[in-house]
């Protein structure tokens, strides 16, 4: 994510400000990539702090105008939690917006998002014909790491659940070219296996013992539908450090160059060797504080093959090239 110009004086803006540091109200245009320091601001600036402009007085912005369902109010912390999942989707759909997805430029369908909070039932995350479904009760971070040691996952945060759904519907918009299917089949498997019993004996039985020559993730390995997600979101996960790597003005032997835009990148292989290049020395610094490490994860030869397959049909695929 880069850092951004302040458009009425000195300083930076980051990617969720709503005002410079001198309090000057500013909001985020996504197609210019830049922020602006006057309405029409979107209509949940004051309901969810969203901080993107909208087409025109009293209108949700690109992002927002993508929820059609939202969280009932009456659920505690479904406001907060809703806050922060909106954020979040902003996030992964600015990332996107790099390759042109989602975009006025492109010509597909945009997903729809039904932002839901739990009272005394857990949502059910997942996609179906378009249609992205979010727990934002998953912002609580007491809840998702409860979730994440119960599942026994390395990484659970809100930005991976938007990248992994978002992925579903991704892969749904490019399974309606003819060239698509069979490529994917040939890499990841045939997808219409039976999902749900795969879950079941996924969950029953866990993962194959050599998942991890094989997936980036055990969950991966549940379906040819979640290998793709969970590599796609990889893949959004390592590009979108890199950039922020770069954007961020740190140094590695690593970089390419001055001015490098990993978003632009043809080279997929050149791309993830940078960014898992990247990933070692930060995971070193987190453990300085005692933290986790902020990609836990390794990259097998089949991953990076997937890999590598996602990043050409992301980078190609918006606009139908």
């Amino acid at each position: 994510m880069h850092i951004f110009s302040n458009p009425v004086g000195a300083g930076a803006l980051w990617f969720d400000n709503l005002a410079t540091a001198d309090g000057t109200p500013v909001a985020y245009d996504p197609q210019a990539r830049a922020f602006l320091p006057m309405p029409p601001f979107c209509a949940n600036r004051d309901v969810i702090g969203c901080n993107w402009i909208a087409p025109e007085a009293g209108a949700f912005c690109r992002s927002c105008a993508m929820t059609a369902l939202a969280p009932d109010p009456s659920i505690p912390d479904a406001i907060p939690n809703w806050a922060q999942t909106e954020a979040a989707k902003r996030w992964a759909l600015d990332n996107l917006g790099r390759w042109h997805w989602f975009r006025p430029e492109d010509p597909g369908t945009r997903p729809v998002f039904h932002m839901l909070a739990e009272g005394a039932n857990p949502v059910a995350m997942g996609h179906a014909q378009g249609v992205v479904t979010i727990s934002v009760a998953e912002a609580d971070p007491v809840l998702s790491t409860a979730r994440r040691k119960e599942l026994n996952e390395p990484y659970r945060t809100m930005i991976g659940h938007m990248r992994h759904e978002i992925a579903h519907m991704l892969w749904w918009r490019l399974s309606l070219r003819a060239d698509f299917l069979d490529a994917f089949r040939a890499m990841f498997g045939d997808e219409r296996a039976d999902y749900p019993a795969a879950l079941q004996k996924h969950y029953q039985n866990g993962p194959p013992a050599d998942w991890h020559q094989h997936y980036l993730t055990s969950y991966a390995s549940a379906h040819p539908h979640e290998d793709w997600a969970e590599t796609t979101a990889h893949l959004l996960h390592l590009t979108d450090i890199t950039d922020s790597f770069v954007a961020a003005g740190l140094s590695s032997p690593e970089l390419p160059g001055r001015g490098w835009d990993p978003y632009s990148e043809p080279d997929a292989r050149r791309l993830i060797h940078v960014a898992a290049s990247l990933t070692v020395g930060v995971n070193h610094v987190n453990r300085a504080m005692g933290l986790s490490d902020l990609y836990p994860f390794v990259l097998s030869e089949a991953a990076l093959r997937k890999l590598t397959f996602v990043h050409d049909w992301l980078r190609r695929g918006a606009q139908g090239r």
